[in-house]
């Protein structure tokens, strides 16, 4: 093939491309080097390659090019562990650009027919691949969000309380662990919702929704929208005396944020929780428990807090 089309082809590839012979001579520098140094290739040829950058370049990578020669074995210096090795800047956005770009850098032992020996130096700016990786990291991470977010109130949803009220309560009675659980509800929600709309509705769940989740204080305690106006909450460890002035403190909480209600004895939005706290055991249901405590406690007049042990 005619120099001037392997010329042409070298020219055209979107990566960096640097032969070198066994005594560290420049032979081929291609145009992805001069748009990244503005260092022409007429101006390089037949010159050591640690000569030629505008900086000193490092030992290991000096280093890697002598043991590609000497053994014959390819290496690689990954963007990972080797972010920039050369010299590159990204020159079409600045002159003076003093950054580095990013580098992937591919070092390969060529032997001629005589047995010369030489190597290949590619270059590839991986930005664009890292920048999708992270895009592609992140839309993960908010799909997996997602999946177990409830979309009103921004707490966990109904799925994720499932799965993780399944292995606390497996984890706690293997360790004989306490676990107490809250159910919630918001007292007469659907006479509000009839008298205020659903819009006001929705803004009253997401309200109470904050309010419980702000007297968390542990990063093992879970919130949990269960359905409607119910919410759960899930909390190892619990000692048996502090299940019940703990909810009592989440109904004063909701109490103390003065919602008007005009459907509501009290005219204020309220919520009535059911406690169950012990540790638990294959024939004790403590959710079932919690949510019979919530019951009486609706039964019994609304706004408290009814707790049943196990």
């Amino acid at each position: 093939m005619p120099s001037h089309i392997l010329n042409g082809v070298f020219n055209a590839i979107n990566m960096g491309l640097i032969v070198v012979d066994q005594e560290y001579k420049v032979l081929l520098w291609n145009d992805w080097v001069f748009k990244h140094t503005h260092i022409r290739q007429t101006d390089v040829v037949g010159h050591k390659l640690s000569g030629v950058f505008s900086e000193p370049l490092s030992t290991m990578f000096l280093n890697a090019i002598k043991n590609t020669l000497a053994y014959g074995m390819p290496t690689v210096l990954s963007n990972a562990l080797h972010r920039s090795p050369l010299p590159l800047y990204d020159l079409s956005v600045c002159a003076d650009q003093k950054t580095r770009i990013h580098q992937a850098i591919t070092i390969s032992p060529i032997l001629s027919p005589q047995g010369e020996k030489y190597c290949i130096i590619q270059i590839t700016d991986p930005t664009t691949s890292i920048k999708r990786e992270k895009m592609l990291r992140s839309h993960s991470e908010i799909l997996k969000r997602e999946a177990v977010t409830d979309a009103l109130t921004g707490l966990y949803n109904r799925r994720f309380f499932d799965e993780h009220y399944a292995l606390t309560f497996h984890n706690a009675m293997r360790q004989q662990h306490c676990l107490t659980i809250f159910m919630v509800d918001i007292d007469f929600f659907k006479d509000f919702n009839d008298y205020y709309g659903h819009l006001c509705g929705d803004e009253i769940l997401k309200a109470v929704a904050q309010t419980l989740k702000g007297k968390l204080l542990r990063a093992g305690d879970v919130i949990a929208r269960f359905g409607g106006e119910e919410f759960a909450l899930i909390l190892p460890n619990l000692p048996v005396g502090q299940a019940e002035s703990y909810a009592e403190k989440l109904k004063d909480a909701v109490f103390d944020l003065a919602i008007p209600h005009c459907n509501s004895p009290l005219f204020k939005v309220t919520i009535s929780i059911g406690v169950c706290t012990g540790v638990p055991s294959a024939e004790y249901d403590i959710l079932g428990k919690a949510d019979a405590a919530l019951y009486l406690a609706k039964q019994q007049g609304r706004n408290r807090c009814v707790a049943l042990a196990l």
